[in-house]
């Protein structure tokens, strides 16, 4: 009886089996981890609850707050309608349900809070501080982003540049750990420093103070938290039952004046230590979790219709999750574009001395794409002359500050050059008219949405990355990362020396 008892208490709740279930749901990449390599489907355009990187191998959606920042650095140019929009509809649905239910950063706090260690209890302090997440709201996400894109037309994601932790913990130190990533240690800087700082920082913070980043710096939680009186979903108090003794704020580990204000993550965990059971989350007048006993609005069969819907929606669960999970890693088209390219690649390299690929010393295999002027550039057609090829996109930083650097060579050497900027098949700006305004005459082009130039230069998500043949065809770089004015000028001398 007592190893029963014992079991029981071991034992994850529904809460924490939802969280982990959305963590992976986001992740459903696994290959992703494996092969270090981000997503790239078609899915990627769809935006998760919670706060999980984009860049994050296992991703298969973006994060909301990484497509705020990016739609409000063009919003000179476009409305932000679908950002906006996605946004409130969670937050009118779930509010921040999503913070104690859906957001994988929430469990990596609840977790490491769980290391027995002295902890920091709500105070007057920690309720000030509840107020920081609407300064970085404001300043990192809004106030930076509309600075860089209306100003000098860069699109510059504050929160995730500067603090993101997750950023850093999910998308570059989960990239950098696979080997197939060795060589992008290179690029890392003192931003990457710190960054990774301030990530160790706010871990450790978390393991002493309950969920520290979310309820200190999260401005996501902050924008849902706007919508806590609005919400569907959300914990609900039956002021008939409720005897105002306050055990549900004392034992709340969030800065709750009262049960569901902004604060309130709708965990549940005041229903446990609620004497009156007044304490049920809803959504609208369906109760989907009543105190012990039941609501007392509750009907008869109430708690019977619970069970089966709660049966019913965890099959609907698990079965989304296996398809997800097969979709991801076997079924998605643009993994099988890149699997066929591979095998083409291995085949055309068994009959030749040189083999056929991207890395150095390989014959880049070849392809056509149209330029912006009409006209077209393929690798077939500029052989005889050193080739460089730039991938880039308009809402990358330090891609747009690099161009010039190619314009200058490309004008020096225009007679005895091949060159080619390639934008991102995943369009948030209109690059033609980006480069007049600029002033830029590079041959650009867009790549298609099977993204055939990036398959066959290697590209990922990682902006910019500069791919250099020499006169015969053959790679004699390719990098991800910014370049030099001394290190293009090098690269060419090479190039035409071949």
């Amino acid at each position: 009886m007592k190893n029963k008892e014992t079991l029981k208490t071991m034992r994850p709740s529904k809460r924490r089996l939802i969280q982990v279930y959305a963590a992976v749901l986001y992740n459903a990449h696994i290959r992703g981890f494996i092969e270090g390599r981000i997503y790239t489907g078609k899915a990627k355009i769809a935006c998760v609850p919670g706060l999980n990187c984009y860049s994050c191998p296992g991703a298969v959606g973006s994060c909301p707050l990484g497509a705020l920042q990016n739609a409000l650095a063009y919003s000179g140019k476009t409305a932000p309608f679908y950002v906006f929009g996605i946004l409130i509809l969670y937050g009118i649905i779930l509010g921040r349900t999503i913070c104690g239910f859906f957001c994988p950063l929430g469990l990596i706090q609840e977790l490491l809070h769980k290391i027995p260690t002295p902890k920091i209890p709500k105070n007057r302090i920690t309720r000030a501080l509840s107020y920081l997440k609407y300064i970085i709201l404001a300043v990192f996400v809004c106030g930076i982003t509309l600075w860089y894109g209306l100003a000098h037309d860069t699109a510059v994601p504050g929160f995730c540049k500067y603090i993101c932790p997750a950023g850093t913990s999910e998308g570059a130190a989960a990239l950098l750990a696979n080997p197939a990533n060795a060589e992008d240690f290179g690029m890392l800087g003192i931003l990457f420093t710190r960054k990774f700082i301030i990530m160790l920082l706010t871990a450790l913070f978390c393991i002493f103070c309950y969920r520290a980043f979310c309820r200190f710096i999260c401005p996501l939680g902050a924008i849902y938290s706007l919508f806590g009186k609005f919400s569907i979903i959300g914990v609900k108090v039956d002021k008939n039952r409720c005897s105002g003794c306050g055990a549900c704020v004392r034992n709340c580990g969030m800065d709750v004046r009262k049960v569901g204000d902004r604060e309130c993550i709708n965990c549940g965990k005041c229903m446990e230590v609620c004497a009156q059971k007044a304490i049920s989350i809803k959504a609208g007048s369906f109760t989907l979790k009543a105190p012990e006993g039941g609501c007392a609005d509750d009907i008869p069969g109430a708690e019977k219709k619970r069970k089966l819907f709660e049966k019913v929606t965890w099959c609907i669960a698990f079965a989304s999750l296996a398809f997800a999970l097969v979709w991801f890693n076997f079924l998605d088209p643009s993994l099988q574009r890149n699997e066929e390219q591979s095998v083409q690649q291995a085949q055309t390299a068994e009959s030749a001395e040189i083999p056929t690929g991207y890395e150095v010393g390989s014959k880049l295999s070849d392809f056509e794409t149209e330029l912006f002027d009409g006209s077209t550039f393929s690798i077939s057609a500029s052989k005889g002359k050193p080739v460089f090829i730039n991938l880039w996109a308009t809402y990358c930083g330090p891609c747009v500050r690099e161009l010039p650097l190619f314009e200058e060579l490309y004008r020096e050497h225009k007679d005895d050059i091949t060159m080619v900027a390639v934008h991102n098949s995943e369009l948030d700006d209109d690059p033609e008219a980006f480069a007049k305004k600029k002033g830029l005459d590079l041959p650009f082009a867009v790549d298609t949405e099977d993204k055939t130039v990036w398959n066959a230069v290697g590209g990922t998500e990682s902006m910019p990355q500069t791919i250099v043949l020499d006169r015969n065809g053959i790679v004699i770089y390719n990098k991800r990362g910014s370049v030099k004015k001394e290190l293009l000028e090098l690269l060419y001398q090479e190039a035409s020396a071949h």
